[in-house]
């Protein structure tokens, strides 16, 4: 496909050029965005020339960035199959990003139609979405919020519309703490949002690993930080380890994404050789 200047990747028209923020959605262009980054990666179209620009200039240096996004989708559906089959009707997905195929809706909702899904998150560009990711069944419901993952109060507290806090929630955290700075407290965020959830709830999280092939790994946040609007502070997997503190980990624990499988054993000899991020799934006891 041609990819015009005055037009997104969907080949709709957009409301401005590149060359300034959009004044109806409040959507910046010119200035690559996570989100948008991902979507690229993926193979999407909900993307502008500077978030093109800015993912070409990181799989320079972490060309297998496109597989651990596709990595990180598959370690989503196969945990959300895992979590309905343990009987978990409620996902509060923080961080969700642009709609995309298996979205955690679509994969609960197959197994579990009455299943209700609520999305978090603040891109103006992910909100004007917002339809594609509500195309919930009439057993079930979806719902999504324009909300900070910073701020866990205004979560849970406008969350609470749709989802039963006095049953077993999963909160997933796919690909969203790695941008959340220790400045910002991020083990106080997960702590709260699991202290709301009863027992019988997850956590699932998706982090960029800063051990796992340190060398391109550090080359690789360098590009990412110089070129998207939200950088990214990789953590080595004790620090990973610890957004799981008074939960139980679903085998095989904390490891490289591309190991992951519910039960699967951990294979520490393939570490230095995996995608830099990891991977968990943890139970509230």
């Amino acid at each position: 496909m041609n990819r015009q200047a005055g037009e997104l990747v969907t080949g709709q028209p957009r409301p401005e050029s590149d060359e300034a923020p959009d004044p109806i959605h409040g959507i910046d262009t010119t200035t690559a965005h996570p989100a948008r980054i991902y979507d690229y990666w993926l193979g999407g179209e909900n993307n502008f020339a500077a978030d093109r620009d800015a993912a070409e200039r990181i799989l320079a240096v972490m060309p297998f960035m496109r597989e651990l996004s596709r990595a990180n989708r598959l370690f989503l559906a196969s945990a959300v199959r895992y979590l309905v089959q343990s009987g978990i009707r409620q996902f509060l997905d923080i961080g969700s990003g642009l709609p995309a195929a298996n979205s955690t809706h679509e994969v609960a909702q197959r197994v579990a139609p009455d299943a209700r899904i609520v999305y978090v998150d603040n891109d103006p560009m992910v909100l004007a979405h917002a339809k594609a990711l509500l195309a919930s069944t009439a057993e079930g419901r979806c719902d999504y919020l324009d909300a900070d993952a910073r701020d866990p109060e205004v979560i849970l507290g406008e969350a609470a519309r749709t989802l039963d806090f006095g049953q077993p929630v999963a909160v997933m955290m796919l690909t969203t703490l790695h941008f959340i700075s220790d400045a910002d407290h991020p083990y106080a965020i997960t702590a709260r949002l699991m202290e709301a959830v009863p027992p019988g709830s997850y956590l699932a999280v998706t982090h960029a690993a800063s051990d796992i092939r340190p060398d391109v790994a550090a080359e690789g946040a360098r590009a990412y930080n110089a070129s998207s609007s939200a950088p990214v502070s990789a953590r080595p997997r004790d620090a990973v380890i610890r957004f799981f503190d008074g939960l139980d980990l679903v085998p095989p624990g904390v490891v490289p994404l591309d190991q992951w499988a519910p039960g699967a054993p951990a294979d520490a000899r393939r570490e230095q050789s995996s995608l830099p991020s990891f991977a968990a799934l943890a139970r509230k006891p």
